[in-house]
Formats: structure tokens, sequence, C-alpha cells
């Protein structure tokens, strides 16, 4: 768990394949940074898959990574960033797939309010939740 002026939080961080069904998740604390938590998820994307994230997660290294996998990354660029990479609004349109997953895992009250207290015990129930999906 993390601390933030709202109290204790965490993120739940997700890689949806197109049918939104999950295929990896993560906690991680409130207050750390999205983009250095992906990169542990990367792993599962091989060549000729794309990455649709939201601007949290944009950073050159995650692009580098996506590259090295053989991948691309259609991530939405930062608004201050001065030299800024492509980018595709067509194939960023598909990344509500993984909003609804969330929404979805949040009809679960466990989840939503968070009753575990340790992450090892919260994160089996967000498999739970994901495998009911």
């Amino acid at each position: 768990m993390g601390r933030l002026l709202g109290g204790l939080t965490t993120k739940i961080h997700a890689l949806i394949d197109a049918e939104g069904l999950p295929v990896k998740l993560a906690l991680t604390a409130g207050q750390a940074h999205d983009g250095r938590s992906a990169a542990g998820m990367l792993d599962t994307i091989g060549p000729g898959q794309a990455l649709l994230a939201d601007a949290a997660y944009d950073s050159d290294a995650l692009r580098r990574q996506m590259k090295a996998h053989g991948g691309w990354a259609c991530v939405k660029p930062m608004p201050n960033r001065r030299e800024k990479p492509p980018f595709s609004r067509y194939l960023y349109r598909f990344r509500n797939v993984v909003e609804r997953f969330f929404n979805r895992i949040k009809h679960y009250r466990a989840i939503a309010t968070r009753y575990e207290k340790h992450d090892a015990n919260y994160l089996a129930l967000v498999k739970l939740a994901a495998i009911r999906l």
C-alpha cells in the first residue's frame, strides 16, 4: 500500500488482450510511477503486437523495450514532450478495452473497497475476479 493525501492507496496494473481478458496483473503502491512498473510486465508481448497505454506510460525506455520485443508502443505522448514519437489516434481508440476491464472488476466489492490489507491476498482477489470474467 502506498500513502497519498487521501490515505492508503494501491494501483492495479493489467496487461489485457484484444478481447478484454487479462494476460498479466500486478500491484504497486499508489505513489509509484506507472511507467517504471510496466517494464516487468512487457515480457509477454511478442513480435507484431502493439501496446496501447495512456500518457502515464510515455517513456523512451518503454518504447525501446517494446522495439526489442518486436512490438510497437502506441502510447499517447506527454503534452510537454519536445520530440513527439509516432502515435496512432485510430489505434489508441481501442484502449477502452482496458478501461472496460477495470470497470468490470470494480463491480466486486472486495476489490473496489480493498478489504484485504496484504498485497498477496489482494492480488489473489483481483485474479479471482479476472478469472470470473
